[in-house]
C-alpha cells in the first residue's frame, strides 16, 4: 500500500502531519529546539539508526523546520539548526509534553514545564491571544476559514456545536485564585 501525501488536503492538521507526522521527526524537532546540532548528538540522544536520522534530517530540511549548515570542510560536516518554522513548533511540543503527563505518566511527570525565575512547575494552556481566555469548548470550536473549499464548509456545517452555557463573568487569565472566587457571584 502506498502512503498517501496530505498536501493537498486543505486542513492545516494534514497539511502539518505531512512535515512532522512521523514520530522521529516530532523527537528530532524535541531536540533541536533543546540545543543539539549535530548528527552524532541527535543519534546519541534517540538511539536511532543512522539511515532513519538521515531520512527524517533531510525531510525536515526540506519541510523547513531546520537548516543545514557546514561547521567543518574535511571532512564535510552539517549541523541542523531549527528555523523560524521550526521555532514555531515549540508550542505543539508543550501541548504533547502536558497531554502526555496527564494521561500517559501514571508514575508522575519525568519531563516538566518550569518558570525559570522561580523553578516552579507551570501548567501551560492555550489562551486566545485577543482576550487572554483558555481555548475550550464549548466557548471555541473549530470552523472554516476564508481559503476553505466547499467540501469543509459543508463538512463543518454538519457538525452540531454544544451550547455555551449562560453568560458567565470574564476572569482575567492572570487572576490568580483568589480573584476567580471573588468575580463569581
Amino acid at each position: 500500500m502506498q502512503r498517501k501525501h496530505l498536501d493537498d488536503m486543505p486542513c492545516p492538521i494534514a497539511r502539518s502531519l505531512e512535515r512532522v507526522g512521523e514520530w522521529w521527526s516530532i523527537l528530532i524537532l524535541r531536540d533541536a529546539l533543546h540545543g543539539l546540532r549535530r548528527f552524532d548528538e541527535f543519534q546519541q540522544s534517540l538511539g536511532i539508526a543512522p539511515n532513519m536520522l538521515t531520512r527524517r534530517l533531510n525531510a525536515l530540511v526540506d519541510a523547513g523546520l531546520l537548516e543545514r549548515r557546514r561547521y567543518s570542510e574535511r571532512p564535510p560536516r552539517y549541523e541542523y539548526v531549527p528555523t523560524m518554522r521550526g521555532r514555531d513548533f515549540r508550542p505543539v511540543l508543550i501541548a504533547l509534553l502536558a497531554w502526555g503527563n496527564k494521561h500517559f505518566a501514571p508514575e508522575g511527570a519525568s519531563v516538566q514545564l518550569i518558570d525559570t525565575a522561580t523553578g516552579a512547575a507551570v501548567d501551560p494552556i492555550m489562551v486566545d491571544g485577543a482576550t487572554g481566555r483558555p481555548i475550550k469548548a464549548p466557548e471555541y470550536a473549530f470552523a472554516p476559514g476564508p481559503a476553505a473549499p466547499e467540501r469543509t464548509r459543508r463538512r463543518y456545517a454538519s457538525i452540531p456545536r454544544e451550547k455555551v452555557p449562560a453568560e458567565q463573568p470574564h476572569i482575567p487569565a492572570k487572576a490568580g485564585p483568589a480573584a476567580r472566587k471573588r468575580s463569581v457571584p
